[in-house]
């Protein structure tokens, strides 16, 4: 919860919210216009390629030549740890493994702020 505070303290920031709404071309009641939804559709069919890592290991070439069927690999987290969740190779999000209907899935419990991310990128 603490992580999501800095955002709501940008905020204050903001001299007059239905300008920074006007910016960043957001209605007043929260909705996109059509013109903005035009826009949006441009980029909703950009294919992401999603990952989840459970760990990692390193191993020399004559071991990884002798896993077979049954063969367990050591990672480097701990049962419990939080999953990353990568998306196009930057972290995103931070997550649990759940099984719904005989499934894995990943239950986000972190989001990484705006600020993060863009400092990940340097």
């Amino acid at each position: 919860m603490a992580e999501h505070q800095d955002d709501f303290e940008a905020l204050d920031d903001i001299d007059n919210l239905d300008q920074f709404k006007q910016d960043q071309n957001v209605s007043s009641t929260g909705t996109l216009s059509r013109e903005e939804t035009q826009n949006l559709d441009l980029i909703l069919d950009i294919p992401l390629t999603v990952t989840v890592e459970l760990g990692r290991s390193k191993m020399l070439i004559n071991d990884l030549l002798q896993l077979g069927q049954g063969s367990v690999i050591e990672l480097t987290k701990l049962v419990g740890e939080p999953l990353e969740v990568l998306v196009n190779d930057k972290l995103v999000a931070r997550g649990e493994v759940v099984v719904v209907n005989d499934k894995f899935g990943v239950r986000l419990t972190d989001i990484v702020s705006p600020m993060e991310r863009v400092q990940s990128l340097t």
